[in-house]
């Protein structure tokens, strides 16, 4: 074996190998995540679906929360989205969504994540150039996260999560916020409070008016 010269040795301990630190566990997907500045994070900062709601940070981001089972097996899942997208032909015609939405994840037994929603997430579609410029929609898509996300280590964001949309697109970096799970309660008749760490279901007698406009999407 050829031994390694001083200077080679140096470059080869300066390389980030981050293929080697990439995990894909249930448990690495545990605790909240956000993208960017960490503006935008899931919870009670973020959306108020007691009166259908938001709450609008300093910017724009994205924020995936995912909880380990609780004593019934349910793995719950949040997310928050305040994104803008730009209009080629109308500079001016700048579309900004805010999103929220949680409900139930599974992993399947190709890695990939299905995220199935609890029925009461809505979005808010804000178009200055739409016949409606401002209104509120229910959101409760399922979504597919394909089974080549992970979670690794950033020199600048620490724990960090790579996520990507059903197409394969990959979601802008995610870095871990708290350990912790940040959720909000279940709305409608019956609801269920969530205990943000030991997960402990407890029923409530609130009764929540819901006032949402018909879904569109």
């Amino acid at each position: 074996m050829v031994p390694l010269t001083p200077v080679v040795a140096f470059l080869l301990a300066s390389v980030p190998f981050y293929a080697n630190a990439q995990v894909q566990t249930p448990s690495s997907l545990i605790g909240t995540w956000s993208s960017g500045s960490g503006k935008v994070v899931t919870g009670s900062g973020f959306a108020n679906p007691s009166n259908t709601s938001f709450i609008y940070p300093n910017c724009s981001g994205i924020s995936y929360s995912f909880a380990e089972a609780n004593a019934a097996g349910e793995t719950w899942y949040e997310i928050a989205r305040y994104r803008f997208t730009s209009n080629g032909s109308q500079p001016t015609c700048i579309t900004a969504v805010m999103n929220w939405v949680h409900g139930t994840y599974a992993i399947q037994s190709n890695g990939s994540i299905v995220l199935t929603p609890n029925g009461d997430g809505y979005q808010q579609i804000q178009d200055p150039c739409a016949a409606v410029s401002n209104f509120i929609q229910d959101y409760n898509d399922t979504e597919l996260i394909p089974n080549f996300w992970y979670a690794y280590t950033d020199p600048t964001l620490g724990s960090a999560l790579q996520l990507y949309s059903f197409d394969g697109t990959p979601l802008a970096p995610l870095r871990n916020v708290t350990p912790a799970t940040t959720v909000l309660s279940r709305r409608g008749n019956g609801a269920v409070k969530m205990n943000i760490g030991d997960w402990t279901l407890a029923s409530t007698a609130a009764t929540v008016v819901l006032a949402v406009a018909a879904s569109l999407l």
